[in-house]
This record gives C-alpha cells, structure tokens and sequence, in this order.
C-alpha cells in the first residue's frame, strides 16, 4: 500500500472524531507489517485529560488485537500546515511502534513522511529503565 492510500485511511476516520470541545477533527490510519490497516479518530471527554488522540485510539486497536509490528501511521487533520503527533503520540509511537514512518498530512492531502526518531530525538525509552 501506498502512502496517499494510507493517508485516505486517515482521512476517512477523520470523519469519525468526537472533538466536543476543541472542533478539531484528527484521523489516524496504522499499517501492519502484514498490511493490515487500523483507524482511529479524537475522542474528546469534558475532563481534558481523558481525551485521546487518534494515533493512540489507532495504535491500542492494533495492540489490543495482537498486532506488533508496524509500517507506518499517517495522521491527518484540517491544517494547512502539516499535522504532526502530539508529544504523548510520539512517545507511545516510539515506544510501541518502534521507527516507524510518520506520515504527516495536510488540509490538501499533501504528505510529509518523517521517522518516529526525527519526530522524538533523544526519546526515553525501555533502554533507560534498566
């Protein structure tokens, strides 16, 4: 699968989100090494702290499934700019994902791929637990 496919994905579960509070729609769509796909949208809780960003709703469905071993995730929003994981996303893609490609895109459909470690340098991880 390409990445403009990937990024379709996303794009269709974008339109799934329940952002209640901030309005902002985000879609996430996470590729297997077998190529199998997982979707995930924002899902907003009136206590903030609850809420969950769709690259983690993604990436705890195809873990809760017995998925390991990952591709890419290409995350998806309304921004002109390239959207990009939040600092909590990246940490749970570095962690559970490992150095994947990130694949950033834009209110018009363009993509930016990008490496997990580009997006975290310098992350924690299971190796400064020991």
């Amino acid at each position: 699968m390409n990445y403009k496919s990937l990024a379709a994905k996303a794009v269709e579960a974008k339109s799934k989100a329940l952002p209640t509070y901030s309005n902002f729609h985000v879609g996430a769509a996470l590729i297997t090494k077998d190529d199998k796909i997982y979707t995930g949208c924002n899902i907003e809780s009136s206590s903030y702290s609850l809420t969950i960003c769709a690259e983690r709703t993604a990436i705890f469905k195809a873990i809760s499934e017995g998925e390991r071993k990952f591709k890419a995730i290409a995350v998806v929003g309304d921004t002109e700019g390239f959207i990009s994981p939040c600092g909590a996303c990246r940490q749970v893609i570095s962690d559970l994902c490992g150095d994947i490609d990130v694949v950033l895109v834009n209110s018009k459909n363009e993509t930016k791929v990008m490496k997990t470690s580009e997006l975290l340098p310098f992350a924690f991880s299971d190796k400064d637990l020991k």
